[in-house]
């Protein structure tokens, strides 16, 4: 025999040996006896005692299962005729409002006492407080909720059970959690975490209210209450979110009876918490097989605590492995496994699951029926709560300018995370605010998507749901939430600063919706006039002092003309949208972490779905100008060429200077778990950029056109000889193939290279061979070694054929726009513009440059990197190669840079 702990009863003795599928047989089997002896007119006396051992074979089935019957409800002593009758009498006269003590008719007394009775409101009230006092004893015996908060204790005020292998009770927990802070140990198994009370958050919309922190040192699940204190447990962490979500339905609506049986169910699961793993599995398949003959859920058309709390019961076995072992010991109750299966497959039960396994930041779940995710990539973090198939990630670019580095970080983390959960991107032009847009822009953000390698699966327009933003703005103003106000815009800030209220704050919903109705139908009144959310001016959070949510603006919008004349802010337009287009995850930088309180509070107010926030570090860079109505100053100003000039921040900028997209990626990959704004030197990404550029970057050479000297090789071909040479295109990397070097009698050399050089010297010329040096003064001449040591050689030099075929080619190399490395407050950019930004020089190229394309990166050795902005043509139009920094001060070759020589 094996003790079972429930809240209500104490200890109670079960005898673990009854077979109690042999026992529902009995009953179905005297059940059938009880019909046919009916039907067919026996005995009486028969008839009674075939009864009699059908009600006492279904009594003994719930004794030993834990007080449920074989119908899967709790088990209910039947009922005479007398007192079904005074139970029915007494029903009546309470429908009718007319009270009746039908707590005594239940009993079997029948007193017919009116509500009225003085005697029985004295006796009413009298059992109240008795009722009352002994729930208090109970609940000071417990001592769960440390902040008293009745809410918070276990039902009943017992002590809720636990495994066997790690008792714990509700106790006053030291740890000092915040209000809604939830603590969860990592090391506790899944089913000794919060799994049923996240899931009654996300199921109640109230998730996002939750702080979820990792807590390696507590022994219990906690949550740190709004009033103070903490409660301890699941079950009651689930009560105390569902009522504090006003959303009583998962605990049974406003029916007293459906209340009562979420309470049996949840009571019947916290009694088996006591029982090994396959004898829970066991006992809730047999009792789920009877209770959901015709019905889906435990209580109710929905889920409900009920279903919850016994799946979890069940070890929460959504997880594939455990999954996939729990169906295997319920094979033989197929509406158990039905009924298994559609809670594993749940989204807010997968959704809590994720939560609880990946708290630490090192695991994450994994479902059935999912392919598996591929690893993080390095830098990255998971994203709370997201499963496989079921996140929606939006990048919200305004159309007032062109995409910048900075922009580039947050498109490719929104990416990523879509990709790697294989969800959804949205790209979602945020376009409220016409004074701004262009459809130029707007054009011009989809080419650099395209340039990232970012496909979008939809692109939208906030101002196609201005409509709907309007209507939420409406609700705002009928529930009191907003105001309308033609506060000046200095005196609002100043007042908002000082934290007092404006004069408009208080006028009366009609007020405010017929000043609402004259701002959006535009003109001179009207453009006074802006809407302003009504939340707490006395708040320490400065975006929460009744920002503004709608203004006037006449000006015609580039996509709906002049149909509308106020437009709502980003900061009202965001969370609806969001919510509205189904987005899980909305990646925010830090900068707006005082505005996500803002955020929450629009959805909150409107009842939208929450939208759960990801935040990340904002991207700036050393000497480098990110603001898009400083960097249209230097395009007006003739600083630059353009929007996509080498020396832009923009993506079509730093593209055309040769970066490569793989290496952007990985480098804002890596940088994205960072919630730390730093000024980064641009250096750093430049040398990653090197890295994968290396790989494929094909090698040539080229040798400048004023600054060389010639070398003569006496036993070398002569031109007219037309003879070749084959190199690999990568000497670390022969699957690139080969390619074909002219060479000659007479080369080429850097000046630089020939200084000092000595008779009897032997210098290399890369990819051809040894030279071993017979004269220096009037005019370099060598021998060629065939079988010379290459490795013994210091001098190992660039060289060109001086034949008539060689390519003509113009380098540029570019610096910094700016010459401080950060802008202070005050500061003005145009006080530190640096003069020398552009430096071309002319250099004599192989042969083989000809062939390049636009777009190709190559490596001139001993020079550096290469991309080729646009291809020869003639040699009146040479090849024009841009230099691609490699992250390093000094030129690969040390050959002098023409910049800094400037």
């Amino acid at each position: 025999k094996q003790y079972i702990i429930t809240p209500d009863s104490g200890p109670r003795t079960t005898n673990m040996a009854v077979d109690l599928e042999k026992l529902k047989a009995e009953v179905d089997a005297l059940g059938e006896k009880v019909k046919t002896l009916k039907s067919e007119g026996g005995d009486k006396d028969a008839i009674a005692a075939t009864v009699k051992a059908l009600l006492e074979a279904k009594k003994k089935y719930a004794d030993n299962n834990n007080g449920i019957g074989v119908d899967g409800k709790p088990y209910e002593e039947p009922l005479t005729k007398a007192q079904k009758k005074a139970k029915a009498k007494a029903e009546k006269a309470a429908a009718a409002g007319g009270g009746g003590a039908a707590a005594g008719a239940a009993g079997g007394e029948n007193k017919n006492q009116k509500g009225g009775d003085p005697e029985s409101a004295g006796s009413k009230k009298k059992a109240e407080k008795k009722a009352a006092a002994k729930a208090k004893k109970a609940a000071m015996k417990a001592g769960g909720a440390g902040g008293g908060d009745a809410a918070a204790k276990p039902a009943g005020g017992g002590k809720p059970p636990v495994a066997a292998n790690n008792k714990s009770t509700p106790i006053r927990s030291t740890s000092k959690l915040q209000p809604l802070q939830v603590a969860i140990n990592p090391n506790l198994p899944l089913n000794e975490r919060p799994v049923v009370a996240l899931t009654v958050a996300i199921l109640t919309n109230t998730i996002m209210d939750l702080d979820i922190t990792s807590d390696h040192i507590s022994r219990h699940t906690a949550l740190g209450l709004e009033g103070g204190g903490v409660v301890v447990g699941d079950m009651a962490m689930a009560r105390y979110v569902a009522r504090r979500s006003g959303k009583m339905d998962i605990l049974g609506g406003s029916s007293p009876g459906a209340q009562a049986a979420v309470d049996a169910w949840v009571d019947y699961a916290k009694s088996l918490y006591a029982l090994d793993e396959s004898q829970r599995i066991r006992a809730v398949s047999m009792t789920l097989e009877h209770a959901l003959q015709k019905s889906t859920y435990l209580v109710g058309c929905t889920v409900s605590m009920a279903d919850i709390a016994v799946f979890g019961a069940l070890g929460f076995p959504s997880e594939g492995t455990s999954l996939n072992k729990t169906l295997g010991q319920a094979a033989a109750f197929d509406t158990a496994r039905r009924w298994i299966s559609m809670m594993a497959a749940s989204s807010a039960i997968r959704e809590a699951t994720q939560i609880c396994v990946a708290i630490a930041g090192n695991v994450e779940a994994s479902f059935d029926g999912e392919d598996e995710l591929e690893p993080l990539a390095e830098g990255m973090n998971f994203l709370e709560g997201a499963t496989s198939g079921r996140v929606v990630t939006r990048f919200p670019p305004e159309p007032s300018g062109y995409l910048h580095i900075g922009h580039a970080k947050a498109v490719l983390l929104n990416d990523y995370y879509a990709r790697r959960y294989k969800g959804r991107l949205i790209v979602r032009f945020d376009d409220t605010n016409p004074s701004k847009e262009k459809e130029e822009f707007q054009a011009s953000i989809v080419e650099d998507l395209g340039r990232l390698g970012v496909k979008p699966d939809v692109i939208t327009f906030t101002s196609d749901y201005f409509e709907t933003i309007r209507g939420y703005a409406e609700y705002l103003i009928q529930n009191g939430l907003a105001f309308m106000d033609d506060t000046p815009q200095e005196q609002m800030k100043e007042e908002r600063m000082n934290r007092q209220n404006s004069k408009h704050r208080d006028q009366t919903r009609d007020e405010n919706m017929k000043l609402f109705k004259t701002m959006c139908n535009g003109g001179e009144e009207g453009a006074k006039w802006c809407l302003r959310a009504k939340i707490d001016m006395q708040s320490v959070n400065g975006t929460m002092r009744d920002p503004v949510l709608f203004r006037a603006n006449d000006t015609p919008h580039h996509r709906s003309g002049s149909k509308f004349k106020a437009y709502p802010t980003y900061d009202l337009a965001c969370p609806i949208v969001d919510s509205i287009e189904g987005v899980t995850h909305a990646l925010r930088t830090t900068e707006y972490n005082d505005r996500d309180e803002q955020y929450q509070w629009i959805q909150s107010a409107l009842g939208l779905r929450r939208v759960r926030i990801h935040a990340f570090a904002r991207m700036n860079f050393m000497n480098t100008e990110l603001s898009k109505r400083k960097l249209a100053w230097f395009v007006d100003n003739g600083y630059v060429t353009g929007w996509d000039d080498p020396r832009f921040p923009t993506v079509r900028g730093v593209v055309r200077r040769g970066m490569n997209i793989l290496a952007l990626r990985n480098f804002m990959y890596s940088q994205g778990a960072s919630r730390r704004i730093v000024n980064m030197e641009m250096n750093k990404f430049w040398a990653e950029n090197k890295k994968e550029i290396d790989k494929t970057a094909k090698r040539f050479m080229a040798i400048d056109k004023e600054q060389h000297v010639k070398l003569v090789v006496t036993n070398g071909p002569e031109e007219s000889d037309y003879a070749f040479m084959s190199t690999d295109y990568h000497p670390k990397d022969p699957t690139l193939g080969k390619r074909v070097v002219r060479i000659a009698k007479e080369v080429i050399l850097e000046s630089i290279d020939a200084e000092g050089m000595e008779i009897g010297e032997e210098i290399v010329l890369i990819r051809w061979g040894v030279v071993k040096i017979t004269k220096v003064d009037g005019g370099l001449e060598g021998t060629f070694v065939p079988d010379g040591d290459v490795r013994a050689a210091k001098r190992k030099l660039s060289w060109v054929a001086n034949v008539s075929n060689t390519t003509p080619c113009i380098l540029t190399e570019f610096d910094n726009l700016l010459t401080k490395e950060k802008m202070e407050e005050g500061d003005d950019f145009k006080d530190h513009i640096n003069p020398n930004t552009l430096a071309s020089s002319e250099v004599i190229g192989d042969p083989a440059l000809k062939t390049l394309q636009e777009h190709d990166i190559i490596q001139l050795e001993r020079r550096g990197y290469y991309r080729v902005d646009r291809p020869y043509v003639n040699n009146d139009k040479p090849i024009r190669l841009y230099m691609v920094p490699d992250g390093r001060t000094k030129s690969m070759g040390g050959l002098a840079s023409k910049l800094a020589k400037k």
